[in-house]
């Protein structure tokens, strides 16, 4: 197939396009324009291009520009996203989680494009949060649309898990919210959820379908995280447990200054994605019971946390935390 992919400086983005070629597609990549007449070629364009990538340039968000590039006149059979908002702050959210999907959606029906696949995120069963809400409209919109659609809800990155890691090292606590077991998850790799994304393409059962998918294995805790590294680096387990209220005084703080400083109304969001990730697991919502379901939550793939904490510490991976610095 012919694949547009949108996202793919990403580490999921770039994932996804090895596996899409992997599978024999044809893909074409749309990367942010490059800055003066000779921008240098970055390691993002280098790995793409060598993985055999179509690389074009323009700004996703301006789909109006992009409709008189020459390479959007040639067919599509699908279009893959993963794109997303970087911090998940309201405007953000709204402007690229939604509208910029939105706007791509509209290009993919007036073009012909038969199949769009869009990376969203397990936490939209609960939507309490603006970019959580951003992505669940983008998701009807789709479902509505008539195109054949496959929604991908994967549960915790192993990125978004690994930035305790380097404090471990230094010899600082590890930070639990409560007792460390409010919430769990299944976490998934980038090149098994590249791997899963691929397969909407030729899977029947993930088209036409909201699809959560987390990695092998039961939930892990934040306290089982924990207790690995620890076991790993041969040290005593030293916690700093953080109570959940504090968070919530953060919160209140920050969006009363924010009527008066309003970029502390950003912060006081920021804040609470902090709060809700500290307190909802990554895991399929069971409404009827009011709990999450560890069985419940697919499973795909054969790479696990432990496993990429393991190379981690051997200096095998590096991770570029980037907007995950904190958790």
């Amino acid at each position: 197939m012919r694949v547009l992919l949108l996202g793919a400086t990403g580490t999921i983005g770039q994932a996804t396009a090895q596996a899409l070629l992997n599978c024999g597609h044809e893909v074409v990549c749309v990367l942010r324009e490059k800055p003066g007449a000779n921008g240098e070629t970055t390691p993002t364009e280098m790995f793409l291009k060598t993985a055999g990538a179509d690389v074009q340039f323009g700004n996703v968000l301006n789909t109006n520009a992009l409709l008189k590039a020459n390479w959007l006149q040639l067919p599509f059979d699908a279009l893959v996203s993963c794109l997303a908002s970087r911090n998940g702050t309201p405007r953000d959210a709204w402007a690229i989680d939604y509208q910029a999907h939105s706007d791509w959606l509209k290009i993919a029906m007036d073009k012909g494009i038969k199949h769009y696949v869009y990376l969203s995120a397990i936490c939209v069963q609960k939507p309490l949060l603006g970019f959580q809400q951003a992505k669940l409209a983008f998701e009807n919109e789709l479902i509505a649309s008539g195109l054949t659609y496959s929604i991908v809800r994967p549960t915790a990155f192993f990125k978004s898990l690994s930035g305790q890691v380097k404090r471990l090292k230094q010899g600082k606590p590890f930070l639990l919210f409560g007792d460390g077991q409010l919430t769990a998850c299944k976490p998934i790799s980038d090149h098994d959820l590249g791997q899963f994304i691929a397969n909407c393409l030729i899977n029947k059962n993930q088209q036409n379908a909201v699809l959560p998918i987390g990695g092998p294995g039961p939930a892990i805790s934040p306290l089982q995280q924990g207790e690995y590294l620890f076991k790993l680096l041969a040290l005593p387990p030293h916690y700093k447990h953080v109570p959940v209220a504090l968070l919530d005084v953060i919160i209140f703080v920050l969006k009363t200054l924010g009527f008066l400083i309003p970029a502390l109304a950003d912060k006081a969001e920021l804040a609470r994605i902090g709060r809700y990730y500290a307190t909802e697991s990554m895991l399929v919502w069971n409404p009827k019971e009011g709990t999450y379901d560890d069985q419940a939550t697919p499973a795909f793939g054969d790479q696990t946390l432990f496993l990429h904490y393991r190379q981690m510490l051997e200096g095998r991976v590096d991770v570029q935390l980037g907007e995950h610095s904190v958790f």
